[in-house]
């Protein structure tokens, strides 16, 4: 274990020196951290709730035992960081972390690690996520959506600035403080510009080709779906997003599947609600555009264009922070019942530090919603080549490559329910079909056994099949499946 952590440290570590990629990108011989390393352990914080679940990270509300300080502990796997080749992902997220300085975006204090995990202190805000008023009020009114659209638009004109494009606005990644403002949080897809103000180390950079695809299907715009490289416009493009959503309760792309979005958002395929005022109509409009450089902000005059439009009327740019926030309307009380207690099983921390860490909020953990579960176990990229096992009118339900488990093997697979009801995986190298799960509204036929966060077996009267989700789905898997039974 010793040997990997070594190994490890060597590949994160975070050193300028003269070599240079041209004379645009900063570097220097020695970088000061404004957030230090830190000699830490886990076992110096109290683990409570869980903020959210990535594909190789976790945050959770973390109090440091000796002052009191609350923080959000970013939580990375250090296996899973080199075996899928991000390490300059992380290095890059912290270092552009360390540098924004804004009272807009989530501060980094510092970092620590150990055999098998990183760590992030950022910035708590208590508030929770934009998204969690939206789905607890159903929508904001136009009041509430121009005072949370108008903070974030104060802080991407200062990310934008910097150089760096966010490639991930939406509500989940926008997050109130206690007392109801705007910080923009999750920087791990964040790419900087040639002329960006940061200084980008060599050893860390996102990916090369700025057209990767990346960020979150709802929200991304059609040059991105069309491998155009990135610029600025995909942000305010996932902006227009985020206020028809504030505005509606839903996004404007929302369908069955992330292929079917994709459709849609090529398409420019929205439906605006008669309740929209014209300004606000007119703003999403204009963000948008199919021509990113046609979206307010991304154009020669910047974004005087996007904070002189009608629907800011009233709003006093130099002192946005000043202002009183929305009401924030805290979570409902969950009775406790089947499935209630998703949230204390959810994530178990044996990856983390000697696996002897206890998750204390004062409830065991279960301080997040159901919903959230849902929310955070989203399906993955729907690519159009699974559209080839649909029947015309089909759409798919829930999808995610997952490990099929036998007793000395395991094989990974395709896992499609779709609306018929269907419910099949997939070979993804051969694409054939290798099962077909005999669907049946009948739980006595067709059941689902969660064995924990990741793995769940489906329970048919003939046999028993084992899957392992990797992105920990497995109730969601339940919920799809259960949800289509009592339809």
């Amino acid at each position: 274990m010793l040997a990997m952590e070594k190994d490890f440290d060597s590949k994160l570590k975070l050193e300028g020196n003269n070599s240079s990629n041209g004379p645009s990108v900063q570097r220097s011989k020695s970088f000061a951290f404004r957030a230090p390393q830190e000699n830490f352990s886990i076992q110096d914080f109290e683990l409570g709730k869980i903020y959210g679940v990535g594909s190789y990270s976790k945050v959770v509300r973390a109090k440091k035992k000796d002052t009191g300080a609350v923080y959000a502990l970013k939580i990375m796997d250090k296996k899973f960081i080199t075996k899928e080749n991000k390490t300059a992902y992380v290095k890059l997220e912290r270092i552009v972390l360390d540098q924004l300085d804004h009272p807009g975006v989530v501060r980094l204090f510092f970092t620590f690690q150990d055999t098998f995990s990183l760590y992030m202190a950022l910035e708590s805000c208590e508030g929770g996520e934009l998204f969690d008023q939206i789905t607890r009020k159903g929508r904001l009114s136009e009041d509430e959506a121009r005072f949370y659209t108008a903070e974030v638009v104060d802080a991407l004109e200062y990310i934008h600035s910097m150089g760096l494009i966010h490639r991930d606005i939406k509500p989940e990644n926008l997050l109130l403080t206690a007392d109801g403002h705007i910080k923009i949080a999750d920087f791990g897809s964040v790419k900087p510009m040639q002329d960006s103000r940061i200084t980008v180390l060599p050893n860390a950079a996102s990916d090369d080709k700025a057209c990767t695809f990346v960020g979150t299907a709802a929200y991304v715009p059609p040059e991105v779906l069309n491998s155009s490289p990135a610029t600025f416009g995909n942000d305010l493009w996932a902006l227009g997003c985020t206020l028809y959503q504030m505005l509606s309760g839903t996004s404007p792309f929302k369908d069955a599947s992330e292929w079917l979005i994709f459709q849609r958002i090529i398409a420019r395929d929205i439906r605006f609600p008669n309740y929209f005022s014209d300004a606000a109509r007119d703003l999403i409009d204009r963000l948008l555009d199919v021509d990113p450089t046609r979206r307010p902000g991304a154009g020669p005059d910047g974004y005087a264009v996007l904070k002189m439009h009608p629907f800011f009327k009233g709003i006093d740019w130099k002192n946005i922070r000043v202002r009183t926030p929305p009401k924030i309307v805290s979570e409902p009380t969950v009775q406790s019942g089947e499935g209630d207690d998703v949230q204390d099983s959810s994530w178990n921390p044996s990856h983390i530090g000697d696996g002897s860490v206890r998750l204390n909020d004062g409830n065991g953990g279960a301080s997040s919603s159901e919903g959230s579960i849902t929310r955070l176990a989203s399906i993955d990229s729907f690519d159009s080549k699974w559209q080839q096992f649909l029947d015309p009118g089909e759409s798919v339900l829930m999808i995610s490559m997952v490990k099929k488990l036998q007793k000395l093997t395991s094989k990974k697979v395709q896992l499609i329910l779709t609306n018929k009801p269907k419910l099949i995986y997939v070979d993804p190298s051969k694409l054939m079909v290798k099962g077909n799960i005999i669907w049946s509204d009948n739980s006595n036929d067709l059941s689902i056994q969660v064995t924990s966060p990741s793995h769940f077996k489906i329970v048919t009267p003939k046999k028993v099949l084992s899957f392992e989700d990797a992105k920990q789905r497995a109730w969601q898997w339940k919920k799809a499946i259960e949800g289509l039974q009592n339809q």
